[in-house]
């Protein structure tokens, strides 16, 4: 099943129709019109609405909605509307409710609080789906299904505790493996039962909070059955959504770097990717651009959607800044860029009262089209209508990739040593940023992808490997690729077991050292390398690395390793294996970087302006596309690298010329 074929980029986001009056209904297709909106997704939150009682449904107002939207010539992504419990369903059956880390069942209240191992939960989320899915399967309007909505959350209930002793005998089938696995002979766990069994949490292994567990293996396992917990659910509302509808995409919405959830063991089940963008405050432009990036590579580089974003400001923060003027289009162009084929905003209309009366919309409560916000986005409208479909179907061409596995997230962030402030984005996208800023084209991928395509694999803090990773990674290397991975990687198996081995483990003959030590500090505490051209600083781990074949190419500058490798090159067949034994800061990370990448000839045009992000696309007909985009205030003054037209202008610039981005500007380019 492929994403939905439309002519251009959808272009909308979510309608709630069924929180105003019908009169407003008019005047909102009026405004959509002015802006360009040709997608809504609607039934998000309708379950109360379209089911008030078990045994009753009432598809009135959603048929309005849907009907609305098709004699507009409108198209709808029709939501199941599973993420949030009616009342009457959570006072009947109160197992659907969850039970919290600390042991506490929940009553009704917020959203996504449904038990996935409840029965009840199972039966009735999938009737609603299937009484959709017959009613609306051939309706003009229908786009695409969107089951649920940001699926979430754990429960340790004793459905729960249950469900996961069945998923592990499944996964391990004797008692013997998963004593084996988890290592219980520690401290006398050693289980001679499937059901003396617990799950991990405030009332049995865990200690101060989730990330502080006595037995990794446990919550490790946990977190992989809450995962596939929830990912039963979504099959279970696509199973009868396909006996009655075989031909309409479906997808669910993501959430970018989500640690909850290993999208990778989702990604097979989804006809198509689709994520909320919500970028942390104040983050860098990479770090949006990396959640984008893993999306698309949830499809082995297919485009995916932007479900949502705001047009303005947040409203869950403690503090919601609002887009500059400019900034909502940067962003936009950057998801498509990225390889967004559609680009959505949360919310089409303010709601009137709640907690989200205060998030951006795209119609204010006042239902004006003269605010700031409004014509932002119909001007953008107006581009992605001239834009067409040149970039639908387009991909990456990437010869960079860097591995993102949740299983070494999860692993690393709830070890006992050597350091709690090592956190596993925040190194992930030091690599990434140091990549994507040197103008290359960067996949993000996880461990069991092929690795054939790629000249460079970045594997940073690999804490956990698997498979015949290590060996995929050595070919690389040996056909003349280059690998690098960095501390705390190569420390543990599937089971988070460490290898009975030097560090770091199955990765030592590529990198060609030896681990025994590592030296933890606090964040204030500051050690000099030097990298030959230049020094930088590193900080939290330093580990005490013995060449084993490697040659070092930055070294630590004080305490009694002074003068040890901190960075080394190993050769390996006709490439190279790289090692940071510790966490360099941002300029030191790109200077090692920049170094790999030259080798391959992977420095991007634009590579000397830092705030200049570049991106490639190359759509089905062969067209290749260049993006540029200036996340300054100020212009970009740039030397055009190759003859090329901007699509959004018509302008067209030849090689040698100067190219100017405005501030916040963007180009896509089109050079052959």
């Amino acid at each position: 099943m492929t994403p939905p074929r439309t002519p251009k980029v959808p272009y909308g986001g979510d309608y709630n129709p069924e929180q105003w009056p019908h009169e407003v209904w008019d005047e909102d297709h009026r405004l959509f019109t002015r802006a360009g909106i040709d997608t809504l997704t609607v039934g998000v939150f309708s379950w109360s609405l379209t089911q008030p009682a078990e045994d009753t449904y009432d598809f009135t107002i959603l048929d309005r909605v849907l009907d609305r939207a098709a004699a507009e010539g409108r198209q709808v992504c029709l939501a199941t509307g599973t993420a949030a419990l009616p009342p009457w369903l959570a006072k009947k059956y109160p197992e659907v409710n969850r039970t919290d880390f600390e042991g506490r069942r929940h009553r009704y209240g917020q959203r996504h609080t449904f038990c996935p191992s409840s029965p009840a939960y199972r039966r009735l989320s999938t009737a609603v789906a299937a009484r959709l899915a017959e009613r609306y399967a051939d309706h003009p309007a229908l786009l695409a299904w969107h089951i649920n909505n940001e699926y979430g959350g754990t429960c340790y209930c004793e459905l729960c505790a249950d469900a996961f002793r069945r998923w592990l005998r499944d996964r391990y089938a004797t008692l013997d493996a998963l004593n084996d696995a988890w290592c219980t002979a520690f401290w006398s766990h050693r289980y001679t039962d499937w059901d003396e069994i617990e799950p991990p949490n405030a009332l049995t292994e865990h200690w101060r909070g989730p990330d502080h567990t006595a037995f990794q293996g446990n919550t490790l396992d946990y977190f992989r059955f809450t995962t596939d917990a929830l990912l039963g659910c979504f099959l279970a509302e696509k199973e009868v959504i396909r006996a009655h509808d075989q031909d309409t995409p479906v997808t669910t919405n993501f959430m970018g770097m989500f640690r909850p959830l290993d999208y990778h063991r989702w990604a097979p089940h989804l006809d198509f990717a689709s994520w909320d963008s919500y970028p942390p405050l104040d983050a860098p432009p990479t770090w949006p651009a990396l959640a984008h990036d893993l999306m698309r590579g949830l499809k082995d580089g297919a485009p995916f959607w932007l479900m949502e974003q705001t047009p303005s400001t947040t409203a869950c923060r403690d503090v919601n800044p609002l887009r500059r003027p400019g900034e909502l289009r940067l962003a936009t162009f950057q998801a498509v860029a990225h390889g967004a084929d559609a680009a959505l905003y949360f919310q089409m209309r303010a709601s009137r009262g709640a907690c989200e009366k205060y998030h951006g919309a795209v119609i204010g409560h006042a239902g004006r089209d003269d605010t700031r916000v409004f014509r932002e986005v119909a001007d953008l409208g107006r581009e992605l209508e001239l834009l067409g479909g040149a970039t639908l179907g387009a991909r990456t061409p990437a010869r960079t990739a860097l591995v993102f596995d949740w299983d070494s997230w999860w692993a690393l962030e709830i070890s006992d040593g050597p350091s709690r402030l090592v956190r596993y984005q925040d190194t992930v996208h030091a690599y990434y940023r140091a990549a994507r800023e040197a103008g290359a084209d960067v996949d993000v991928i996880p461990q069991t992808a092929d690795l054939t395509p790629y000249d460079v694999v970045l594997a940073p803090v690999l804490h956990m490997v698997k498979g015949d990773l290590a060996d995929r990674l050595e070919a690389v290397a040996a056909r003349g690729g280059t690998v690098l991975s960095t501390f705390l990687s190569g420390r543990v198996d599937a089971h988070d077991r460490a290898f009975l081995a030097d560090v770091p483990g199955p990765l030592a003959p590529l990198l060609g050292i030896r681990v025994d030590e590592w030296d933890s500090r606090p964040q204030d505490v500051v050690q000099p390398v030097d990298l030959g051209e230049s020094s930088c600083a590193a900080r939290l781990v330093f580990e005490i690395v013995q060449p084993r074949g490697a040659e070092p190419v930055g070294t630590y500058g004080a305490d009694f390793y002074a003068g040890t490798p901190a960075v080394t090159r190993n050769r390996f067949g006709e490439g190279e294996g790289w090692y940071v034994a510790t966490a360099l800061d941002q300029p030191g990370v790109d200077q090692v970087v920049r170094r790999i990448l030259a080798r391959h000839d992977l420095l991007g045009p634009y590579a000397d302006h830092p705030s200049v992000e570049s991106a490639t696309r190359v759509a089905p007909d062969g067209t290749r596309l260049l993006f540029l985009l200036n996340h300054a205030p100020e212009p970009a003054r740039l030397t055009a690298h190759a003859t090329a037209t901007d699509l959004l202008t018509g302008k067209r610039v030849d090689q040698g010329e100067p190219l100017t981005l405005d501030p916040l500007g963007t180009v896509i380019l089109r050079t052959q």
